[in-house]
């Protein structure tokens, strides 16, 4: 993945990414209220593509679908110090790449053009010419990342009736809060 890094930093739970007034909203019009609390407006200058990057514990607190507004608005991974491991795990069954890497706030900067290799772990700043290395997704992690998500991932294995996929696919059936595959 290849994108511009929004920085922010520890212990940003689910409220302040999904605000409780948002949750009653259908998902396109949650999308823009995305760290409405910490940084009002963000979701105007978020672009698809774009990655984000925070401290320890990010996703703390309740097991909203967050994973769902991120993707709307294209961001293309989550990187952080350390994750809520509910949170992680909401974001990868959402197809949504999230990777561990120790001081990712010191080593990148809002604006910064960067590069992360969820296979490999590593990891490059662009603007400051400076890389790094991370343990790598291990490879069942990869494989639900590149089904789309895990109710993908078990249609493709034929755990869940095929034409599941296809629906997941098409966007007939939202992922996780109305986003879709």
């Amino acid at each position: 993945m290849r994108g511009k890094v929004w920085v922010f930093g520890d212990s940003i739970d689910t409220d302040a990414m999904y605000p409780a007034f948002a949750m009653k909203l259908d998902v396109p019009e949650a999308a823009a209220h995305v760290f409405h609390q910490l940084r009002p407006g963000w979701t105007d200058q978020v672009a698809p593509g774009d990655i984000v990057v925070a401290g320890k514990n990010f996703g703390v607190g309740s097991s909203r679908p967050v994973a769902a507004l991120f993707r709307r608005l294209g961001v293309s991974a989550l990187i952080a110090e350390e994750f809520n491991s509910l949170f992680f795990r909401n974001a990868i069954n959402a197809g949504l790449p999230a990777l561990t890497v120790p001081g990712a706030t010191r080593f990148f900067c809002d604006g910064d053009r960067a590069v992360f290799d969820i296979a490999t772990g590593d990891y490059r700043n662009e603007t400051a010419g400076t890389s790094g290395h991370t343990a790598a997704l291990p490879p069942l992690i990869l494989e639900i990342l590149a089904s789309g998500g895990i109710l993908a991932r078990l249609a493709e294995h034929g755990y869940l009736p095929r034409e599941l996929l296809e629906m997941l696919r098409s966007g007939a059936i939202p992922v996780e809060g109305g986003a879709t595959a």
